[in-house]
């Protein structure tokens, strides 16, 4: 018994889930007197059965929401009992999550003691208010059918008419023999909705008044409706000056001063002898009414609202008016503004761009709102304001995404026009680094700071330099500091960017002692580094005049252009890439990793292969078709397909970092991580393949760098190739 009894407080108190036995199941049941069965099913605004009155005493819940109730989305639903209105019963604490997939099947019982009263109930779930509902206990001794008695008292100082001067109190009670009284309501007035009796109810406007009230008993009985009448006249006064009255008529309103669908009509009054009593109204040359609150005239058309007040000494203010016209919302407008976009400039032969290209954008709005604004997105980059054609000169393949939106909201899909600027007249920008990702990267902390091209057409992260070798932490946040408050004052970021970009500086601990050593340049777009690289085999590489190198310009077959300055065993190598393959076709290339010196395998004939037999290739290739190694694959041992790899359209600078720690190799694109590879020796290749001397497992601790040239058909632009030692 005393288990049976624990569970059952354990129920009530919210803290185990109620038993999934039936109602005559168990001692609980043969406790309880009465079961009440409330039922849910599909619906989310109502119970599908639940009782109205009870018993007081012991009682069985019954709360089912299963398939058989009518539940057939596993829609969860509660009961619970709420305690913490003071007008209902606080005494039965219960919540019953069910659904028809939980171990009850959505059938769940509690065992509670009711006391006499009224209990409110409802489902806590957000979006099921309408699921509630009150129940009415009554004495277990006998069921109550009889009315409470109700009576009134109106009190105050009356006149030789028997009228109350100046105001009147009106004090209700009620009594009842059964089931307790529950409450008063009273209404003012025929018109006035029932209001709940909490205190006497005072009447000072002058005039006649019939007060309407009834009580309410906790089993549910209404008593009859009595009315009491009196009469509350002005006291004494001297007053003999009507109020001062006036109104106003708000709303939307269009181009010609008619308002919108509704005008909404105020009135107000004062005065300051024996005080505002009544307002009146009319519409047009209709019968006055009370004013009780501002007045909505929806009818489309031309509308007078008269309007006067009387104080309390009966003077009377003269009749005024206020006119206004009506008039019915246009058409919703659901289309979106239809735009266009020109590109101009100095071609040449191939189409490109020279220099720079004008991107002119245009938007109409036939749906009757007006475009209301009109963005753009250079090359991926966040959208913005457009106020005037967008200028692009910086060398490369571009794409221009635009949209524009309506005075109703409604935003056309964006389109795209793509083209290529090559190097003019104009130089490449004096940016320190290169830097075309999304947003503001310090290091590998991402700001979230749209990564905007500034005045002099360097890029905020390319202003930024996080990867050259700083001394101290300090001088690094000094630096990030001077950048950050000329692009503030050149307004190109605000203030929440500045501080959003300083607390990534700060994160990132470039220049912390322990930190590791910043990015050592390899090739920085100068033929001074050019000159530190070494080409073996076929094909070859050209310095380009924007500080790129390109492979496969001057000879087909394939080869290697390779650093042998010094070898690296762990490290982060950091470059960007360019499909620039002519046509529709793509490009292919790689980054070799870890071989040994070229030269000290005489064996080998073509010095290229040592690269390619003791080292590993890091594979460069976007094609849909062909090769399934695509971008991000350790070619010839780990596979990553197009939709692992990502792809960006032709034209398109890729940050690529190739991590290698112990035999562990990470490779990222556009900061996106697209593989890892763990060297355990062996290739994919079986049998091995005949044009790829394949291995034996033996691969370097430690090796030299390279880039690989296909042909002249696969070209591919490397630049900004840099190195940190881990």
């Amino acid at each position: 018994m005393w288990a049976g009894l624990l569970a059952a407080l354990l129920v009530v108190l919210g803290l185990q889930t109620p038993s999934a036995a039936g109602p005559g199941e168990g001692p609980a049941a043969a406790a309880a007197e009465q079961v009440l069965t409330w039922t849910a099913g599909n619906d989310i605004d109502r119970y599908l059965t639940a009782p109205a009155t009870a018993v007081a005493g012991p009682a069985t819940i019954v709360f089912e929401n299963s398939e058989a109730t009518g539940n057939t989305t596993s829609m969860p639903h509660t009961l619970t009992f709420v305690t913490s209105d003071p007008e209902f019963n606080s005494d039965v604490q219960l919540n019953i999550l069910a659904n028809p997939s939980d171990a009850q099947g959505g059938r769940h019982t509690a065992e509670v003691t009711l006391t006499p009263g009224r209990y409110s109930y409802h489902c806590t779930i957000p979006g099921h208010g309408d699921m509630r509902g009150v129940l009415v206990v009554t004495e277990g001794s006998g069921e109550d059918t009889t009315a409470p008695k109700p009576s009134a008292e109106v009190t105050g100082a009356k006149n030789a008419d028997g009228a109350f001067v100046g105001s009147a109190t009106v004090v209700l009670s009620a009594t009842d023999e059964g089931s307790g009284v529950d409450r008063i309501e009273y209404a003012l007035g025929d018109d006035e909705a029932w209001q709940p009796y909490t205190t006497p109810v005072v009447v000072d406007q002058v005039g006649t008044h019939t007060l309407r009230y009834r009580a309410l008993d906790k089993a549910g009985n209404v008593s009859d409706v009595a009315v009491v009448e009196f009469t509350v006249a002005a006291p004494p006064t001297d007053d003999t000056a009507p109020p001062e009255t006036s109104a106003t008529v708000a709303g939307e309103r269009n181009a010609d001063g008619a308002y919108i669908d509704m005008a909404t009509v105020t009135i107000t009054a004062s005065d300051t002898g024996s005080g505002v009593n009544t307002i009146e109204y009319a519409l047009g040359s209709g019968t006055w009414q009370t004013y009780t609150g501002p007045v909505m005239v929806h009818q489309t058309g031309t509308h007078t609202v008269r309007y006067r007040a009387t104080d309390k000494a009966g003077n009377v203010a003269p009749e005024k008016s206020v006119g206004f016209t009506v008039v019915a919302a246009p058409p919703q407008d659901t289309t979106p503004p239809v735009t266009g976009v020109s590109v101009t400039g100095s071609k040449n032969s191939d189409g490109a761009y020279v220099g720079s290209a004008k991107v002119t954008v245009s938007a109409t709005d036939e749906g009757g709102s007006g475009v209301a604004g009109i963005e753009y997105s250079l090359d991926a980059g966040p959208y913005l304001a457009y106020s005037q054609p967008v200028v692009v000169d910086r060398a490369g393949r571009h794409t221009v995404a635009y949209r524009a939106s309506d005075k109703a909201g409604n935003t056309s899909q964006p389109l795209t026009v793509s083209f290529t600027v090559v190097a003019g007249t104009v130089p490449a920008p004096p940016c320190p680094e290169y830097d075309e990702r999304r947003t503001v990267f310090v290091g590998t902390v991402d700001s979230g700071v749209p990564n905007r091209v500034t005045d002099n057409r360097c890029r905020i992260g390319e202003l930024i330099e996080d990867e050259k070798e700083w001394t101290s932490h300090a001088l690094f946040l000094k630096h990030v500091k001077t950048v950050l408050d000329q692009l503030r004052k050149d307004g190109v970021i605000d203030q929440r960017e500045h501080r959003a970009i300083t607390d990534a500086a700060g994160q990132s601990g470039i220049g912390r002692p322990g930190q590791t050593e910043g990015y050592r340049s390899l090739f920085d777009g100068t033929a001074e580094s050019l000159a530190k690289w070494q080409h073996v085999g076929g094909g070859s590489f050209a310095l380009k005049p924007d500080g790129t190198i390109i492979s496969g310009t001057t000879r087909d077959g394939l080869g290697m252009l390779w650093f042998p300055q010094r070898t690296y065993g762990d490290f982060s190598l950091k470059l960007q890439w360019r499909d620039d393959a002519p046509g529709t076709g793509n490009a292919n290339s790689g980054v070799f990793v870890r071989f040994p010196q070229v030269h000290d395998h005489p064996e080998e004939p073509r010095p290229e292969w040592v690269a390619i037999k003791y080292g590993h290739e890091v594979q460069v290739f976007d094609s849909p078709s062909g090769d399934m190694y695509k971008t991000g694959s350790v070619y010839g041992f780990d596979r990553v397909g197009l939709a692992g790899a990502g792809v960006t359209e032709k034209g398109t600078w890729n940050d690529y970092e190739i991590r290698v720690v112990d035999q562990h190799y990470s490779v990222y694109r556009n900061g996106v991580l697209i593989n890892e590879f763990d060297n355990t020796g062996g290739q994919e290749f079986s049998p091995p393949r005949s044009d790829d001397p394949g291995t034996d497992g033996r691969r370097f601790a430690s090796g030299y760098l390279g880039l690989q040239v296909h042909s002249t058909s696969d070209v591919v632009s490397y630049r900004d190739i840099r190195i940190k030692e881990l």
